[in-house]
């Protein structure tokens, strides 16, 4: 008898060992981490979707903005999954915080600054700069899509003299693939006098959501003297 009382306490020992190995409130939790370093830049009327990554904790998370954090316009976080969806609607670079909780009590929270870069996605600029020879005011634009899809293009160049007097001269309607450029020329006789060029293009998606525009204008007048 003596022998079994000196072995009972080394047994209750192994078997306190084994419980908390074996049962799961007796383990360790991981720290909680937002495993998402950065954001993958979008363009104004571009359907944007992301993920953020977490790990750690209770694994049941709730996602949320800091106080005075605010996303682009046009995008939204859900709670629960942790996703940033939409439709941003201006250019710019937004700074904000976002924040984890898990859902274990007492919970963990943790929080990460991100940066979301929204370009244009639609560009125009001269490819041949606007000159007069003899009577004719002409050149050329490129239009680049850098959108992730299909936009329609509408291009128009005009000639404004000094009374604000403008003058076409060029127009082009077409359908641009994503990433692809076009390259429009333009020319007329606008007649005697000072002149700026002014290209501006606008586009839509075919289903007609989400609209961008751009423009390029001449800084120098262009002057076509009395024949």
């Amino acid at each position: 008898m003596r022998g079994v009382c000196y072995r009972l306490p080394i047994l209750i020992i192994v078997l306190s060992a084994i419980v908390a190995t074996t049962n799961p409130l007796c383990a360790q939790t991981a720290p909680l981490t937002i495993a998402t370093a950065s954001l993958p830049a979008t363009t104004v009327g571009s359907d944007y979707s992301f993920t953020f990554q977490a790990s750690g904790g209770s694994q049941s998370y709730l996602w949320s903005l800091a106080t005075n954090s605010k996303l682009p316009a046009g995008l939204k976080l859900s709670n629960h999954e942790g996703k940033l969806t939409g439709t941003p609607i201006a250019v710019g670079e937004y700074q904000f915080t976002v924040v984890l909780t898990d859902l274990s009590a007492p919970s963990l929270r943790v929080q990460r600054g991100y940066t979301l870069v929204v370009t244009a996605g639609l560009s125009i600029d001269w490819k041949q700069v606007p000159r007069v020879s003899g009577t004719n005011l002409g050149g050329s634009v490129i239009v680049a899509n850098g959108t992730d899809h299909a936009i329609l293009i509408t291009v128009v160049v005009v000639a404004v003299n000094q009374i604000g007097r403008a003058t076409a001269l060029g127009y082009q309607h077409f359908s641009l693939a994503s990433g692809a450029e076009q390259v429009i020329p333009f020319g007329s006789s606008p007649g005697p006098g000072t002149y700026y060029v002014r290209a501006d293009v606008s586009a839509e998606r075919r289903s007609g959501k989400g609209s961008r525009r751009a423009h390029k204008q001449t800084t120098e007048p262009l002057v076509i003297d009395t024949v």
